[in-house]
């Protein structure tokens, strides 16, 4: 059954400053069953995908002249492409998860969630535990047993690690970085200085995709920001992620997240690679950051200073915690954030935390930013000026645990709407996977989340291996 989508999408598209009448553009297909949890992760899901794929029908509109078309927003093909990470096969082998010392542990007075995925946090933690190099599941278990949360926290974050004590969101309100959070809008879009309007050329090709001949330098990791410059590619631009070398992301990751876009290693500490990406700024039109704030500035890459240094720039940041608050230069992930705002809490039981059926704090975040991205890129076409946009994982966390009547439909809600029994309901991901041979492989992997008139339906480039590509421009 389809119908109008409201509620969520209308409160997200006000976040980003678009016009009110467009949100009846947004049609939905409501499946049951599809990311089932007690929070309203479905309703959340919906929203961010709908604003995104407005944004973009309403940028390509301005390029062609034409009326924005209506956007449709499919439960199936949302719930898919929110957990694209489990549904991606490589030559037909099911991807690498959590690291097993990525995981809640008990402590002596209740949990603590820890990510260790990448080697580098692997070794903080067990470094910051006083463990071996490799221990065992067993030997972690016993040693955290016998602090507590809080301490475990907190010397792990000294070492450079990561783990996150479990809190209800009744703590997470008490604590001084939930209540900076709380205060904050869902997402902060500012035009920071004046300049000429900067129109993107006419559209051509078949299809004319809206974000054709725009240019994203993509600084971002692991899943949230990658999903953000990953839609960007579907929907045309040229997107170049670049990453410093001996860091390189996780394959499975990698393959994930890289469609549609180049991969290119360069070490801003070197000067030859400093003047490679400093030609690479000089012609972009979008950089999208993903690091914690203040860890780019000393390459010159704080929003001040690309402001300065790139009039007409669209800047899009995102942070595990917020760009304010005590924990703001701290790192995170989304299962870590899930863990201090509440959300494990809530979707677990007294014998032990739970989950969201998706990572759905990085996914939605990543639409929502993406949205933000192509929202500034109408605007900038008229009104010129630089852009910058703010989000993090810990405000997306706080809309999917605040009121629920943002993000739950009439009809999922009882009142009067849609009678969305009548719907088909969601029965698996099949209809919306696909299989693309590429450079890494044959890739199962997830179709986007989205369709509308003269939008696309796959990427145009299936990833390639990490690091291969030079950095230029096509």
């Amino acid at each position: 059954m389809t119908h109008t989508l409201r509620n969520g999408t209308r409160t997200a598209w006000a976040a980003l400053g678009g016009d009110p009448a467009l949100v009846s553009r947004v049609c939905g297909v409501v499946r049951p069953g599809a990311l089932p949890a007690r929070l309203p992760v479905m309703g959340l899901a919906r929203a961010c995908v709908g604003v995104c794929a407005l944004a973009a029908a309403e940028l390509g509109a301005h390029r062609t002249g034409r009326e924005v078309p209506r956007v449709r927003v499919d439960d199936g093909a949302v719930a898919t492409a929110f957990t694209s990470e489990r549904h991606l096969l490589v030559d037909g082998r099911a991807p690498v998860s959590f690291a097993p010392l990525s995981r809640f542990w008990r402590t002596a007075d209740g949990w603590v969630r820890t990510h260790a995925n990448y080697p580098h946090h692997r070794a903080a933690l067990t470094a910051a535990l006083g463990l071996a190099a490799e221990p065992s599941v067993d030997m972690v278990a016993a040693c955290l047993a016998e602090r507590s949360a809080l301490e475990v926290e907190d010397a792990v974050y000294a070492a450079g690690g990561l783990a996150v004590a479990l809190r209800s969101a009744a703590e997470w309100a008490a604590h001084p970085q939930g209540a900076v959070v709380a205060g904050r809008p869902l997402l902060r879009r500012e035009r920071v200085a004046e300049g000429p309007a900067r129109p993107l050329p006419p559209l051509d090709g078949d299809p004319a995709l809206p974000a054709q001949g725009v240019r994203v330098l993509d600084l971002t990791r692991v899943i949230a920001g990658p999903v953000a410059t990953r839609t960007l590619a579907l929907l045309g631009a040229d997107v170049l992620r670049v990453d410093p070398p001996g860091l390189p992301e996780l394959p499975d990751q990698h393959a994930d997240t890289g469609f549609g876009k180049r991969s290119a290693v360069l070490d801003l500490e070197v000067r030859a690679d400093r003047r490679a990406f400093d030609d690479l700024l000089e012609q972009a039109d979008v950089v999208v950051t993903g690091y914690r704030p203040g860890a780019l500035d000393r390459f010159g890459l704080s929003p001040e200073a690309l402001a300065e240094r790139r009039p007409g720039l669209v800047l899009a940041q995102l942070s595990a915690w917020g760009a304010d608050g005590p924990w703001a230069g701290r790192r995170g992930f989304d299962s870590l954030v899930q863990a201090a705002t509440g959300i494990a809490a809530a979707e677990g039981s007294a014998e032990r935390p739970g989950a969201l059926p998706a990572q759905a704090l990085d996914h939605g975040t990543g639409h929502l930013l993406a949205a933000a991205v192509l929202r500034s890129l109408t605007e900038r076409s008229t009104t010129g000026g630089t852009y910058v946009a703010r989000l993090a994982l810990a405000r997306t966390a706080a809309w999917l645990t605040g009121p629920a009547e943002g993000l739950v439909e009439p009809s999922e809600a009882g009142g009067d709407g849609p009678d969305s029994s009548s719907s088909t309901a969601y029965d698996g991901p099949g209809p919306w996977l696909a299989e693309t041979d590429g450079p890494l492989g044959r890739l199962r992997h997830a179709l986007p989340p989205f369709s509308f008139t003269g939008g696309p339906v796959n990427w145009s480039r299936p990833p390639g291996p990490w690091g291969a590509d030079l950095p230029r421009w096509r």
